[in-house]
């Protein structure tokens, strides 16, 4: 008997996990420069997911992965967000940046537009410009 109600709850607690669970989906890329220089060991890397459909309106981050850098580019980064939060004719992009101690050193320049309507997405490249 107990053997059955212990297994019974192990359902009941599996079951609900399981719907309030939001859905998850990811972005994987990675981040790279032209120049043949080395980044600083206390660099930082910051990649986000920002829907830029309004002109005249800051872009609203939907996934943001910063740290440290850990090696040389190219830099993977990997983003993970609320698929519900996807509108349809909305547009959206990936912005990086790399910082030292608070001051940029690269940049992306160019917009790197995603499809997230898709059914599977290709790995992402972002390059990044240096700030002189």
């Amino acid at each position: 008997m107990k053997k059955l109600l212990l297994l019974s709850l192990t359902a009941l607690l599996g079951a609900c996990s399981s719907m309030t669970s939001t859905p998850q989906a990811s972005l994987d890329g990675e981040v790279f420069y032209l120049q043949r220089i080395a980044l600083p060991p206390t660099a930082t890397l910051e990649v986000s997911l920002q829907d830029v459909s309004l002109a005249d309106a800051p872009a609203v981050t939907l996934a943001k992965q910063s740290g440290p850098v850990k090696g040389q580019v190219p830099l993977p980064f990997h983003l993970t967000y609320d698929p519900a939060q996807i509108k349809p004719g909305h547009t959206y992009a990936i912005s990086a940046r790399i910082e030292e101690n608070g001051q940029l050193l690269f940049i992306n320049t160019e917009r790197n537009s995603v499809d997230l309507t898709a059914k599977t997405q290709q790995p992402i490249r972002v390059r990044v410009d240096q700030i002189r």
